[in-house]
């Protein structure tokens, strides 16, 4: 190989004996525990000022499907949600008896780690299947529950990633199917049919092309079942009646290097939103009984400067999500007249997304809103009128008001001069004269769009002074897909630089200053942040690295780990000469040099399955050997959890209290 030569002093914790690396693990936990245990004070007041904000017993808003009004709980003291549903009787629903389908606080019970996938009920309402992870390794094993009997079925899978009842149920029974993936990449590549009253499933389909994942759903229409098989840059549909669930899958439109497409139904029509004639996709129609593309009628063009993200169909509605300029907007048309509208909002940076109601024929739609100053709220709203009306908004208790906060959106100017947004927040009485601490968070990978999401923990930092900020660098989705090609492969360079220019941007305009920066960033975005310390380490008055992806080299190199294999279209085949010279040049392992370094506080889990254990273990062992700092390098292990961290709310806020006391501790608020 051409370039830098690799020397790997740790690569012996990839091959470690299990025992080995849990020792390893537990005394690293052990020390870090020991240099945190002056904070717990600390810790323990931002854990009770956090969770007092919170409204532990709650009611989600309730939603239809069929003859039920469906919704979940939360209850004073318990980890997990409680789905509940109430049956609609002559249009009305709040005096019928309240009926338990699944209490997670009951199904988590002696596992220290429980999570619901994806989550169905069966058309009449009498089944619920359900798949869920009670290890952290996102490996879910497959439930059907019978909710009239109140008994589970026998059947039993592992490894189920979705799933999606047929339209076919009577007394005799009903039929699912599944995806299940490779028990050792992790990676969705089979689809079952099981009837219920049958002792084994079907096998279907088996993907055999590594790059891709197959993924089973059902249009609203509830007419068509989608058999759904994508990589990172290249997907084909396979569609079934729903009401056949022994017929033959049809192929919509082969597969095509670079073509992505998804499917949706109404009526007599196929709407096919795909970016065959632009990398912003478009939406067209064409009748169910004929595809082929000279039967292709556009619905909305591609256009260069709005991003088609996502369509919703309705009986009546269509609603079209989309991105200009990096801000959401929904448009929505009405069918029969062809009509459209787009629904306005008045923050400068926020969220909104269309709520996936399940019934086709609804009399109105609703939508989910937040920014940096709004807690998640819930529109229902009106096409006809073009009127909103709240129904429910996150609780905050306590003193909270949007007024005390101001948010903003500015732009960083890239090394090749390409603008950068970055949105942020502060406290109103936060002085901006360069002395306060800032949060710099970022992403940047796989399209992935990094929005402006409100937090209620957050307000502990902006109360005492932080300002917290986003970067929308190239990688992400945030600007379309030309914003994630310009930051991926041979471009990804751009990303590390771009979020260096975020911080030296808000260093410019008296937010901070260099030095009191608290850099933060999971999965891809660790490797991000890692990458930016081994950069400009004075930059930045320290991070937190939330699983990592920091021995990048090594985990390509091996296509037996899950992810890798798909991933090659990220960030390139090391198997290649000049895609390995281009990722070891800025692979965060592979670029420690002996300087020093800020604070860093690196949280991983065990069972993660997307980001192996070693990589961060071998990440803070070479950066013991090579640092030349007394600096606290802090590494704390999860022993019951994986990628995502712990799943009950208040474990997780426990983490979220230990975040946020190293980052007051490491960056105490001037004056």
């Amino acid at each position: 190989m051409h370039g830098k030569v690799r020397i790997d002093p740790f690569h012996w914790m990839r091959r470690a004996h299990k025992t080995t690396l849990i020792d390893y693990l537990q005394a690293e936990n052990a020390y870090a525990a020991a240099a945190m245990a002056p904070l717990k004070p600390l810790q323990d007041a931002l854990y009770t000022e956090m969770l007092g904000r919170i409204q532990e017993a709650d009611l989600s808003v309730p939603v239809r499907f069929g003859e039920w009004m469906y919704y979940s709980q939360t209850r004073q003291g318990s980890q997990y949600a409680v789905h509940l549903r109430r049956r609609i009787v002559d249009g009305e629903w709040e005096d019928s008896p309240e009926e338990i389908l699944l209490d997670e606080n009951l199904e988590a019970a002696g596992h220290p780690f429980y999570e619901v996938g994806d989550y169905e009920v069966s058309p009449s309402g009498r089944y619920l299947a359900w798949a869920e992870d009670i290890r952290g390794d996102r490996s879910y094993r497959l439930r059907v529950r019978d909710l009239v009997r109140g008994k589970d079925h026998s059947l039993r899978r592992s490894g189920v990633v979705s799933l999606a009842w047929a339209e076919d149920e009577t007394e005799k029974g009903l039929t699912l199917f599944f995806v299940t993936e490779d028990r050792q990449t992790h990676r969705a590549n089979q689809l079952w049919r099981q009837h219920l009253t049958e002792k084994t499933p079907t096998p279907l389909y088996e993907e055999r092309d590594e790059r891709f994942s197959v993924y089973i759903a059902k249009t609203r229409s509830r007419h068509l079942l989608i058999l759904n098989t994508t990589s990172h840059t290249t997907s084909e549909t396979r569609i079934l009646p729903a009401a056949r669930p022994t017929g033959r899958w049809r192929l919509v439109q082969r597969r095509r290097a670079g073509v992505e497409y998804e499917v949706d139904h109404h009526s007599d029509s196929l709407y096919i939103r795909i970016n065959d004639t632009g990398e912003n996709f478009r939406l067209i129609k064409t009748p169910l009984d004929a595809w082929e593309k000279e039967h292709w009628q556009e619905v909305i063009a591609d256009r260069p400067d709005v991003v088609l993200e996502g369509v919703d169909i309705y009986r009546d509605w269509l609603i079209a999500t989309e991105r200009k300029s990096g801000v959401p907007s929904l448009a929505v048309t009405h069918l029969a007249s062809g009509d459209t509208h787009e629904i306005a909002f008045a923050d400068p940076t926020y969220v909104v997304d269309l709520d996936d109601l399940p019934e086709w024929d609804t009399a109105g739609l609703r939508y989910v809103y937040e920014s940096l100053t709004t807690p998640d709220s819930i529109y229902d709203y009106d096409p006809h009128t073009r009127t909103a009306t709240l129904l429910k908004r996150q609780p905050v208790l306590g003193d909270f008001d949007p007024a005390y906060y101001v948010s903003r959106r500015i732009e960083a100017i890239a090394e090749d001069g390409t603008r950068v947004p970055v949105s942020l927040v502060h406290h109103r009485d936060t002085r901006l004269d360069g002395s306060a601490p800032l949060w710099l968070e970022g992403y940047g990978a796989y399209g992935v769009v990094n929005d402006p999401w409100f937090s209620v923990t957050r307000l502990s930092l902006l109360d005492r002074g932080w300002v917290f900020a986003i970067a929308h660098v190239r990688g992400g989705g945030d600007l379309g897909q030309a914003w994630h090609e310009a930051g991926k492969l041979e471009h990804k360079p751009r990303s590390f630089s771009d979020f260096i220019a975020c911080a030296r941007a808000l260093v410019g305009a008296g937010y901070t200053r260099a030095g009191r920066i608290l850099a933060n960033g999971g999965s891809a975005g660790g490797l991000l942040i890692a990458t930016a310390l081994n950069q400009v380490p004075d930059l930045f008055g320290g991070a937190i690295l939330e699983v990592p992806f920091v021995d990048v080299v090594t985990t390509m190199l091996d296509p037996s780990l899950p992810l890798t294999v798909g991933e090659y279209e990220e960030w390139g085949n090391p198997e290649r000469r000049n895609d390995y010279a281009r990722m070891l040049a800025w692979s965060p392992y592979d670029n420690l040099e002996p300087r020093p370094y800020p604070p860093i506080l690196l949280e991983a889990g065990l069972h993660d399955t997307q980001v192996m254990i070693w990589e961060s273990a071998k990440y803070v062992a070479k950066h013991r050997m090579l640092r030349t700092d007394s600096n606290p390098l802090l590494f704390l292990t999860s022993m019951q959890a994986g990628h995502g961290g712990a799943s009950g709310r208040y474990d997780a806020l426990h983490e979220r209290a230990r975040q946020l006391a190293f980052a007051l501790s490491i960056l105490p608020t001037a004056g």
